[in-house]
């Protein structure tokens, strides 16, 4: 078996979480930080609460707002007939 290749073990690692919680365990790395804990977690608290990490949610909202808007205008119709329709009813208007 090789020598000296596994990393050094800390005792007493720090694990800290957004919520303010902090618990100590044995670990590879010295400090961790995390977002969710058991304190905090939807799962162990019965809370509902939304966890946006970097603007996801409102990526998510946005595409299935999208999404709606062309099931409820397409009716059966390809998406890019329903644009060139529109388009001709705008220019026929203009005139």
């Amino acid at each position: 078996m090789k020598q000296d290749i596994h990393p050094e073990y800390h005792q007493n690692a720090k694990i800290s979480c957004a919520c303010g919680n902090e618990v100590t365990v044995g670990a590879t790395i010295e400090e961790i930080s995390v977002e969710v804990c058991r304190v905090c977690h939807p799962f162990y608290t019965g809370k509902q609460k939304l966890l946006d990490a970097a603007g996801r949610l409102e990526r998510f909202k946005k595409r299935a707002e999208s999404k709606t808007a062309i099931a409820s205008v397409r009716k059966g119709k390809k998406a890019k007939n329903v644009v060139r329709a529109a388009k001709r009813k705008q220019k026929e208007a203009a005139e």
